[in-house]
This record gives structure tokens, sequence and C-alpha cells, in this order.
């Protein structure tokens, strides 16, 4: 079956929007917590999807105060120490994790969690 130029004009304006997918991070982060809670998800449809998957992610370990902290379409981190936090993306982890320890910006910050689409 030959393909009709309407089908082919469909699926070339379908497959920008199909090809990305989307991540998010969510943290239970206080000052002065030294094991913070989180959740994650990649793979995600939309910004709206990953962040709720995300936060879906971190209530379910028990965490209460959770929050969207970062989105990505590539590489997200997310950093943190007792008293600083940052978030980093980037086209790979390590352009993400270090963009995320430059945000946190204390010698005592790591990387709490880092993931890739």
């Amino acid at each position: 079956m030959k393909p009709t130029r309407s089908l082919l004009a469909a699926l070339l304006i379908a497959l920008p929007f199909s090809v990305f997918a989307i991540g998010a991070i969510a943290v239970d982060d206080e000052e002065g917590q030294t094991d913070p809670g989180y959740g994650y998800v990649t793979g995600a449809a939309s910004k709206q999807a990953a962040s709720a998957g995300a936060m879906k992610e971190c209530r379910a370990s028990g965490n209460k105060g959770c929050k969207v902290v970062v989105w990505f379409e590539s590489c997200g981190a997310y950093a943190h120490s007792r008293d600083h936090y940052g978030i980093g993306y980037g086209k790979t982890k390590k352009v993400a994790e270090a963009k995320a320890l430059e945000e946190c910006g204390g010698k005592s910050c790591k990387i709490l969690v880092a993931d890739c689409e």
C-alpha cells in the first residue's frame, strides 16, 4: 500500500513532537537536611506529565514537601548540601551535574540525582 500525501504530511507534522521525551525531578529538601527525599521520571510526553510523575514518585517514598525543581528534554541533575541546592540541565549528564554543582555553590554540595532521556 502506497502512503498518501496527507498521511505523509501528518507523519511529518507529528514526528518532531514525538521525538522529544521530557523528564522532571521533584525533591523534598529542607535546609539542614542531610538526606532529602526525591522522585524523578523520564520519557514523559509533556512537561505536565513529567512533573506529575516526579511528584508521584517523590510522595510515594513518604515525602510530604515535594516540589518539582527541574524538568529537562535531555539530562537533568539536582545537587544539595545542608545549606544549599542547585539544579542543572544540559545535553549530557556530566553537563547537567556540573551546572547543578555550580549553582549549589558550596564545597560540600553533592549530586543527589541525575538522569538523561
